[in-house]
């Protein structure tokens, strides 16, 4: 299995220039491990096999996970309406938009950045403008960037990817909890789980061995960091750092019922939403799955300035795959192609 891994690895690297961790393990410990690149090009620090990284959208495993867990304990349920939720008024969101369309991306809650649109990336340099990044520090902030959009299309109707709905379950967390949304993940899932490499870090104050994510200008082509372009410390729809060791434990603990129960975890998991019937792509509370008779795969990925993620776990062989990267660099093919070996 290791050669075969490696190879798969060495072809995708084979034309590019990797700069993060590519890890796969399996219940007895590391199958393969890479790490190449730097965390800091200035002082040329190499990344290496523990470096933690900016997992962007990957975040939204541990919202769907902690949103779970309050539904587990009787604290929501998947049909509470978000209007009954917050104490806050949602001017253009719908009315019937429940817990449940925030959680399967069917919501068709007007998105901050909407990444079906063309134009995603210019309206994205738009918003940063007229809201500075550092001054997303909580998530009431976001409210002013969402409340006034139009829905895209009626609860239930289809999926369609939403940053703001997530950032919505993150005020649906906290008003429930009585806590910010980040303490409840550090203190139900980030500590229990011993993951020592994993932390909402503050962009401005990074621990040691943390990768800074790179962007390359396109005209001069050199690289500068992220720091500009993302929220200052992360929130529910994307901005943990972590690293690939703890992802591990991540996924062992989800599927130990270490996290959530065994009805919940289930339920968690259950393909919720077809994505893509053709290729059997599909969505839960929170994760991404991909069935092909008898083999499957689970997954979170994420990506933004400066930030390529991908975690997966294949229940087969119970192998866990990650590659985190400070640069955006495509790396989400990796998964299909891991999926022949591993799933």
């Amino acid at each position: 299995m290791r050669n075969s891994i490696q190879n798969i690895y060495n072809a995708w690297c084979d034309d590019k220039e990797f700069s993060g961790v590519f890890s796969v393990t399996g219940p007895d410990g590391v199958i393969f491990q890479q790490a190449g690149g730097y965390r800091n090009k200035a002082e040329k620090l190499p990344n290496e096999v523990d470096t933690a990284f900016g997992i962007a959208s990957g975040t939204k495993l541990f919202t769907g996970l902690a949103v779970c867990k309050l539904i587990g304990e009787g604290k929501l349920s998947p049909e509470d309406k978000l209007w009954d939720l917050l104490p806050y008024d949602l001017g253009q969101i719908d009315k019937r938009v429940t817990v449940h369309h925030l959680l399967t991306h069917t919501s068709g809650v007007g998105d901050y950045i909407d990444e079906e649109a063309e134009d995603s990336e210019e309206q994205l340099a738009a918003l940063n403008n007229k809201y500075p990044c550092y001054l997303w520090k909580r998530l009431e902030y976001y409210l002013q960037m969402i409340t006034h959009l139009p829905p895209k299309f009626e609860p239930g109707v289809r999926y369609g990817y939403s940053n703001a709905g997530y950032i919505l379950l993150g005020l649906a967390v906290e008003a429930v909890s009585d806590m910010p949304y980040q303490q409840f993940v550090q203190e139900n899932i980030i500590t229990p789980c011993e993951l020592q490499r994993t932390g909402f870090y503050p962009m401005d104050s990074l621990p040691g061995n943390t990768a800074f994510g790179y962007i390359c200008d396109e005209t001069t082509k050199e690289w500068r960091t992220n720091i500009f372009d993302m929220p200052i410390i992360g929130g529910s729809d994307g901005g943990l750092f972590t690293c690939a060791q703890d992802l591990d434990k991540l996924w062992r603990a989800i599927f130990a019922n270490e996290i959530l129960s065994e009805n919940m975890t289930q339920t968690f998991l259950k393909q919720h939403v077809v994505m893509d019937e053709e290729d059997g792509e599909s969505y839960g509370l929170g994760v991404y799955s991909l069935v092909d008779g008898d083999k499957g795969v689970y997954y979170a990925v994420g990506g933004d300035a400066g930030v390529a993620f991908f975690t997966a776990y294949f229940p087969q062989t119970k192998t866990v795959a990650s590659a985190l990267a400070n640069t955006n660099t495509g790396i989400y093919s990796l998964i299909s192609d891991l999926f022949d070996v591993l799933g």
